[in-house]
């Protein structure tokens, strides 16, 4: 599937046509794709299920898609929806000005993905709850399904692309405390890098096996800047590396590293995707320069295991 077009939009101030903008382009993909089968645009019907009264059934839509689809009404919530984003130091970079979305820092991607997330799942009639943290939990709000509650989240997401934050966290920590907080079965996106000292990536496996509690389902989006952050693709000229979260400095050039640094971060990866096999957790890789498909994906794949 290829990436949506978005230079018509690079200038959006207003998140929520930039999401819709994100989701159309996206549905518009699916329809020449392998996925074309999930139902994005039917946001008023669900699939007939054998055995239930056929009184529901919309037959003019039988007539053009030879599928059996029931009239969904405005009241039903068939999915609940917890989406957390890390707002650390770390998930700042890089540096960018004004973030428009063809050059994104980690948290502009995490909250424009996370707007057109909350697009689909409003035409889906799910439920949808937000919960932001750095070094303590910075907002916090339930899964509901009304206009005025996606419109408040989405001024939530929207001081994000603002915002600089200076903070470090330990993930874990957080992570048990929303766990917490969510007491009905939902599906859960967590957007973070998984920056973490070695020391503590057991407890942080810990509180995402502790986010499964009462059955949920948990999508772990490990977000990242593929070129500076997994190729190490900078300019082989002297440069001073800072460590965003504990000021760490280092002085050197990029290709004395390079070679190393990749396959350092290459095994990384694969062993978070092991571990996260292990813990049956969904694990997707994003890079922020690769657009919001693989993140919609991953909710329609999910949605449908889910329900």
């Amino acid at each position: 599937m290829s990436n949506i077009s978005v230079k018509h939009i690079n200038e959006l101030n207003n998140l929520e046509l930039l999401a819709k903008q994100v989701v159309e382009g996206f549905i518009t993909g699916m329809h020449k794709s392998p996925f074309h089968g999930f139902s994005v645009e039917f946001a008023e019907h669900r699939l007939y299920n054998n055995g239930e009264s056929t009184r529901h059934i919309d037959w003019k839509l039988f007539a053009k898609t030879e599928k059996l689809y029931v009239k969904r009404y405005e009241e039903e919530t068939n999915l609940r929806c917890h989406i957390i984003i890390d707002n650390s130091s770390s998930m700042h970079f890089p540096e960018v000005e004004n973030k428009p979305i063809n050059n994104l820092n980690k948290i502009g991607f995490s909250a424009i993905a996370t707007a057109a997330l909350m697009e689909i799942l409003k035409r889906q009639r799910d439920a949808v709850g937000l919960s932001i943290y750095s070094d303590d939990i910075d907002y916090y709000a339930p899964e509901k399904g009304s206009e005025a509650h996606r419109r408040m989240l989405l001024v939530q997401l929207e001081s994000l692309l603002k915002s600089k934050e200076n903070k470090s966290t330990d993930t874990y920590k957080v992570l048990h405390q929303i766990a917490e907080k969510i007491h009905r079965r939902s599906l859960i996106f967590l957007f973070t890098d998984m920056f973490q000292s070695d020391k503590k990536e057991q407890e942080l496996f810990e509180a995402l096996r502790h986010l499964k509690y009462n059955k949920h389902e948990v999508v772990l989006f490990h977000t990242f800047d593929g070129k500076l952050e997994l190729n190490f693709d900078f300019d082989n000229r002297p440069k001073k590396f800072v460590d965003v979260e504990t000021g760490a400095q280092i002085n050197l050039y990029a290709n004395s590293v390079k070679e190393d640094y990749k396959k350092a971060m290459d095994t990384y990866f694969n062993n978070l995707k092991m571990k996260c096999m292990q813990y049956k957790i969904d694990y997707v890789p994003v890079d922020i320069h690769q657009g919001f498909d693989s993140v919609l994906i991953s909710y329609l794949i999910s949605r449908r295991r889910f329900l």
